[in-house]
């Protein structure tokens, strides 16, 4: 037995973990990594899970290891993203000032978020090279 294989008892511990965290609200490559872990200490062969999964037995073995030394904790994302400037309520004001505008114009937006939330931008050209500029720009 080597160092990542453990008693059948322990693998059963395993398997309802990482089925209780595949069935939580989590992200689809979190779901990947633990659907994978999971075959993996069930006995699967990693060229079947990753054909099935479409991962590399490279991905299987990395996430089955991170599992092994860190638990569930081990295959979470562990970016949160930054936090938004604009709270719930700011955000809905700003879509209700869009909807009552007969055609938006971006420097308009970027100038009403500036003089009423102090928010400001170092750079537009992201925005306007990206289709989901507005819905970015206010971070829905």
């Amino acid at each position: 037995m080597n160092n990542l294989q453990l008693p059948q008892k322990d693998m059963e511990k395993e398997r309802v973990a990482l089925e209780s965290f595949i069935k939580s609200d989590r992200t689809v490559r979190e779901i990947k990594r633990a659907i994978a872990v999971r075959m993996a200490i069930e006995g699967k062969f990693y060229h079947e899970i990753s054909k099935f999964l479409g991962v590399s037995k490279f991905f299987i073995g990395y996430w089955k290891k991170q599992f092994k030394t860190k638990g569930v904790a081990g295959i979470k994302l562990a970016n949160k993203g930054s936090k938004g400037y604009l709270t719930s309520l700011q955000k809905t004001e700003i879509i209700e000032w869009l909807k009552n505008k007969e055609y938006w114009d971006f420097d308009e937006l970027v100038t009403y978020l500036e003089r009423e939330f102090g928010v400001s931008y170092k750079s537009k050209q992201s925005y306007y090279s990206n289709p989901k500029s507005l819905s970015t720009l206010i971070m829905i």
